[in-house]
């Protein structure tokens, strides 16, 4: 499925043709509550009342507002997400992101894509 854009043009999703939902966040992205909601709001559109997997990639993520971090304990229709950056100061936005919160789904942070893919899809494996 083609990436389509997520309001407000801070991200890209798209459902994979392996199963699981891709979110890009934008170059130097500040994320703001609007935003997660927004992303949400196209990941559950996107799949259509299943639920999926779903890779973030956030390597291009600035900072998370507090606003924002109050938004990802909402369910959406991911089942399980892998954060995927490529730095300490990703994983610092990300641990920051995931403190002190009751997350929806199982979520973990990754540097590589392929150890992201292989943890996220190895739930689907009977």
């Amino acid at each position: 499925m083609k990436p389509v854009t997520v309001d407000g043009g801070k991200g890209m999703v798209e459902l994979a043709d392996e199963g699981f939902l891709h979110l890009v966040w934008e170059q130097g992205t500040v994320l703001e509550a609007a935003d997660v909601h927004a992303a949400m709001a196209k990941v559950n559109e996107l799949a259509d009342g299943a639920e999926y997997p779903m890779l973030i990639d956030m390597a291009n993520t600035q900072s998370v507002t507090r606003q924002a971090k109050s938004v990802f304990s909402i369910k959406c229709a991911a089942s399980r997400i892998a954060l995927l950056g490529s730095s300490p100061v990703n994983r610092v936005v990300a641990n920051y992101a995931m403190a002190r919160r009751t997350l929806p789904c199982p979520t973990r942070f990754f540097t590589s894509r392929n150890e992201a893919l292989s943890w996220l899809l190895e739930a689907r494996l009977p």
